[in-house]
């Protein structure tokens, strides 16, 4: 009899796991699917948001929670939910990037190149000029760049919601023409906001912008008021080529297959990560402070890419541009550049063999 009780016991106690574990997955795929739904609307406004309604009530009944306990009985409603999720993931997963939507002028064209030996000929560069109330005159470049006269690479950190979140900006120092600034974006539709939320469920295309530094940079410390650092980073010669090159790379990527945005995993400092890492000659350890991009300058610092010349307090006060540039309207592009530069350490330059 004792050997029995033993187990009745363990059996109620695997049931109760086991519905504790199914209870958790139906908890939070339906959270999943329904944020999904929102965000995408495949079937309008108003159809997906009853869709989404009646998914809840769902759920709530394979929880027990609903009033009615169950639609059929248990096990069917159980079957009819795991069918319903993989329908849901299907469709998810079915979501095509693509390139032909109606996109907001600033992300209009695409990033494409020529290259014959160490000259390479950049096509759609952005060079918009932009005013005070958020409107820009278009101007899309074609410019001409030479991977041997690369001179530096520096790291920007763009802050609008708080110190843990940035946007990450890489500039390229040439000896013999103006500098040149990616930025990983959401490729937004006209008329569409960007949602952080929204950045995790297909919701934007992924966009590689080569711009201009007065285009870019301006555009978040002088019109949006964003605060803007900018970080000369130590790279050996070899390595800034190899990683212009990784930039050369993505952008023919996204020109032949455009992909989604995410807003945890295909992001704008993320992405930048992969392509460092890729032309590094060291191992790069994973950090959390790769999340919580606001910190990237830190994390950069602690593995000396960021000289020691100065602590990171200092560097915060001499990295921060806004002070130098807030008031100035009507500046030219070299200007600019010269200005953001102004006081910073020079980074280290010889060559890792």
């Amino acid at each position: 009899m004792h050997n029995i009780g033993k187990r009745e016991f363990f059996a109620a106690l695997g049931m109760t796991l086991l519905h504790s574990v199914f209870s958790l997955f139906v908890i939070v795929s339906s959270i999943w699917l329904c944020l999904a739904l929102w965000f995408q609307e495949p079937f309008g406004w108003f159809i997906t948001r009853v869709l989404i309604g009646i998914w809840i009530v769902f759920a709530l009944s394979i929880l027990g929670i609903y009033i009615t306990q169950n639609l059929f009985n248990r096990h069917i409603d159980i079957l009819i939910y795991i069918f319903g999720f993989l329908l849901g993931l299907f469709w998810y997963f079915s979501l095509e990037a693509k390139q032909d939507r109606e996109w907001n002028p600033e992300v209009a064209q695409v990033l494409s190149y020529e290259q014959d030996g160490d000259q390479i000929t950049l096509h759609n560069v952005r060079n918009f000029n932009w005013y005070a109330d958020g409107s820009y005159d278009e101007r899309w470049e074609t410019r001409d760049f030479d991977l041997n006269q690369i001179t530096g690479v520096n790291i920007i950190t763009s802050y609008w919601m708080g110190p843990r979140i940035a946007h990450t900006l890489v500039s390229f120092d040439f000896s013999n023409s103006q500098p040149l600034t990616f930025s990983i974006e959401i490729r937004k539709q006209k008329n569409e906001e960007f949602s952080t939320y929204g950045g995790f469920f297909r919701k934007y295309e992924l966009s590689l912008i080569a711009a201009d530094e007065k285009d870019l940079i301006y555009t978040r410390s002088n019109i949006r008021g964003e605060d803007v650092y900018f970080f000369p980073v130590n790279m050996s010669k070899t390595e800034r080529r190899a990683l212009f090159e990784e930039y050369l790379r993505k952008a023919n990527e996204l020109k032949n297959q455009p992909k989604w945005y995410n807003s945890l995993t295909s992001n704008c400092t993320t992405l930048v990560f992969d392509m460092v890492q890729a032309v590094s000659k060291r191992h790069l350890p994973t950090d959390y402070r790769l999340l919580a991009s606001g910190y990237l300058p830190n994390y950069l610092y602690d593995l000396t890419a960021i000289s020691h010349e100065l602590s990171m307090k200092q560097w915060y006060e001499v990295a921060y541009i806004n002070p130098r540039i807030s008031e100035l309207n009507h500046i030219s592009s070299t200007q600019y550049s010269t200005l953001i530069r102004q006081g910073l350490p020079q980074p280290t330059t010889v060559d890792v063999p």
